[in-house]
């Protein structure tokens, strides 16, 4: 297996260009269009027909809204083949938002306009659904509060197994991949101009999963190489290694799941299947960005991370040193001039006493002799 030799921690400001320069796009894109949601978010009913022949959406859509008096939108889903047969058929689906389920007399008349509009036609009913919009709502809501979930669930997993090398920044940073990987994906239904459905729900779980275990590889790596090398090498190089190590067992893995799914958006437009392409089509984007982060924004951001927290240390250890280089100095001068007035006074006290005390002894000598 090659070995490359890439720097990544010192091409992270490319690596970090090319990921805000995409979300800048994105952003654009959604101030422009804004987000949609589908009926099954914000509640409604769908309504499939199939037809032959020809049909203008154009027209359709004005008929229905000045027969049900409700805005609706028309989508056309032509040759489309069953899976039955290989017979093809054409699938018009009408869109109403909105709080009210269409009533049976809603249908009737809907009906009756599509076969006036077009008799020769031949609409056929397919399918019908209405979604409360509060139970749209409370889908949503949960979908969200289970991507939350899953978000907490992974950082305390990622933390309490790599804690030997800094578990809680491992974990945070890996989430912050995650994070880039969901808004990636999410920008892709903006701009490819897909309703958030169910579908959305299911690639961001999906992505998580994908990018955490490229990631946990490239940690698991670190914490080996960290063992082997050694702190003395750096954070930087550490990590280069341990990238570069792992780098095309990511990229083979990436490619074949990126084929696979390739294939399946394929079938899905051959057999114009939207339910499986707007699935397919984001879930390609989020493998390609899942290893993306797993390896040039999760790594880097490790190692700053890290470097951060050395430097903090030693300029820490350094303030500490000097106010004890400040204060010896400072008690030795407080010391020397309180002892040599001690020792001066001693002395000079002793010697007195000591001339007292032999003139003291002359003069008793000399009155002994007198007497």
């Amino acid at each position: 297996m090659k070995t490359f030799h890439i720097r990544f921690y010192e091409n992270r400001k490319i690596y970090f260009g090319i990921s805000i320069g995409i979300m800048l796009v994105g952003l654009i894109f959604n101030i422009i269009f804004g987000t949609q949601l589908d009926v099954q978010f914000k509640g409604g009913a769908m309504i499939k027909y199939s037809y032959t022949g020809e049909v203008e959406p154009n027209k359709i859509e004005q008929a229905v809204e000045s027969a049900v008096k409700r805005d609706v939108s028309v989508a056309l889903n032509e040759n489309v083949k069953s899976a039955d047969s290989d017979k093809t058929q054409n699938n018009v689906t009408l869109t109403f938002a909105g709080n009210e389920a269409l009533s049976v007399d809603d249908q009737k008349t809907l009906f009756s306009t599509l076969q006036s509009l077009y008799p020769k036609a031949n609409f056929k009913l397919d399918s019908s659904n209405s979604v409360d919009p509060t139970m749209g709502t409370s889908f949503f809501q949960k979908c969200i509060v289970a991507v939350i979930i899953t978000f907490l669930l992974l950082d305390i997993y990622v933390a309490f197994r790599f804690r030997k090398i800094g578990g809680s920044a491992a974990g945070f940073f890996g989430i912050v991949a995650l994070l880039h990987d969901v808004v990636m994906v999410y920008f892709t239904f903006i701009i490819a101009g897909i309703p958030l459905n169910d579908n959305f729900i299911a690639v961001v779980l999906t992505i998580l999963g994908y990018s955490l275990n490229d990631t946990i590889v490239i940690y698991d790596r670190i914490r080996e190489n960290r063992r082997l090398m050694g702190l003395k090498a750096g954070y930087a190089a550490l990590v280069n290694a341990s990238i570069n190590q792992t780098l095309t067992r990511s990229i083979y893995t990436a490619a074949c799941t990126f084929v696979s799914i390739t294939t399946v958006y394929i079938v899905g437009l051959v057999y114009n299947l939207p339910s499986v392409t707007s699935f397919a089509l984001p879930m390609m984007v989020g493998i390609v960005t899942g290893c993306y982060s797993s390896i040039c924004i999760a790594g880097p951001l490790y190692v700053m991370w890290q470097n951060h927290k050395a430097k903090k240390l030693a300029s820490a250890n350094a303030s500490k040193g000097a106010e004890k280089a400040v204060e010896k100095p400072a008690e030795k001068a407080d010391e020397l001039p309180a002892q040599k007035p001690q020792t001066s006074a001693s002395s000079k006290s002793a010697a007195p006493k000591a001339k007292t005390t032999g003139g003291q002894k002359k003069k008793s000598k000399s009155k002994k002799k007198k007497h």
